[in-house]
């Protein structure tokens, strides 16, 4: 076997955030990022390291991360690789493929879409408290989707991005922001080439605002504007929120996970 030997592969997986510290690995604190490196170091027998298509924050959910790695010695049985992960990595992390991609491609940087859905129930339930947030009395879903619209004319998303942060720039373009009835309550779907940290719990916060009607068309339009995190609405619980998908140009996933995991989350 030749010593420079490498091949870069995705990784498919989901996870329920509540457990961890987040997706990026840290010291003294269990996080996705960790746990998965942990299994894949194990069963590969070499040290791994693995970038992720985004950095949810702790108590984030995803339905669908994406994931790369490099390994230095051929794999004979992915799909046996792709088991003994799911035996080590935990009851709230699945792992559901891993593919093998060019050496260039970058799970991150490569993303040309991501989707976020935040999940309401319209009443108390002791089932899907762990997953939604309950909604205030007498929301008006109208007047949020009028808000949630003028997303879509933004570039700066300043306003709803977490304070002191590292990113160099606030500039996201937002492609859909909309409110949908389900079954037990609403969803808000919101898509973006790239997305701040805490932007989408910002973003729901100041909505839920229009919708009490604490905060007019005008005023959720001015809050944009001012380029100034305190002006916009409180950041909103994580466990209601889900990353749901991450697109790429060159690489789709395979349906395990995507089309029953969706069936259970239309309630």
């Amino acid at each position: 076997m030749a010593d420079d030997y490498s091949q870069r592969y995705f990784m498919h997986l989901a996870y329920r955030g509540a457990p961890f510290h987040g997706w990026q690995e840290q010291p003294d604190a269990v996080s996705v990022q960790s746990v998965l490196e942990g299994a894949l170091s194990t069963i590969a027998r070499e040290p791994v390291k693995i970038v992720g298509a985004g950095r949810t924050d702790a108590g984030v959910n995803a339905r669908m991360m994406v994931a790369h790695f490099d390994l230095h010695r051929p794999v004979a049985d992915l799909a046996s690789m792709v088991r003994g992960l799911n035996t080590l990595v935990g009851r709230d992390i699945a792992v559901y493929s891993i593919t093998p991609v060019h050496p260039d491609a970058h799970a991150r940087f490569d993303a040309t879409r991501r989707t976020y859905h935040y999940y309401t129930s319209a009443r108390k339930s002791p089932f899907f408290y762990p997953l939604t947030w309950l909604e205030s009395r007498n929301l008006d879903f109208d007047a949020m989707n009028r808000a949630a619209s003028l997303l879509l004319e933004t570039e700066d998303f300043t306003s709803f991005s977490k304070l002191h942060t590292d990113v160099k720039t606030n500039i996201c373009h937002v492609s859909y922001a909309r409110w949908h009835s389900t079954p037990v309550g609403h969803v808000f779907v919101i898509s973006a080439d790239r997305f701040l940290r805490n932007m989408v719990r910002a973003v729901v916060g100041t909505l839920v605002d229009v919708g009490r009607g604490k905060t007019g068309l005008e005023d959720f339009r001015r809050i944009i504007e001012a380029k100034d995190r305190c002006s916009a609405g409180t950041s909103m619980p994580p466990e209601a929120l889900y990353l749901w998908k991450v697109e790429y140009d060159y690489w789709k996933p395979d349906n395990i996970g995507v089309s029953g995991d969706s069936r259970f989350f239309d309630f």
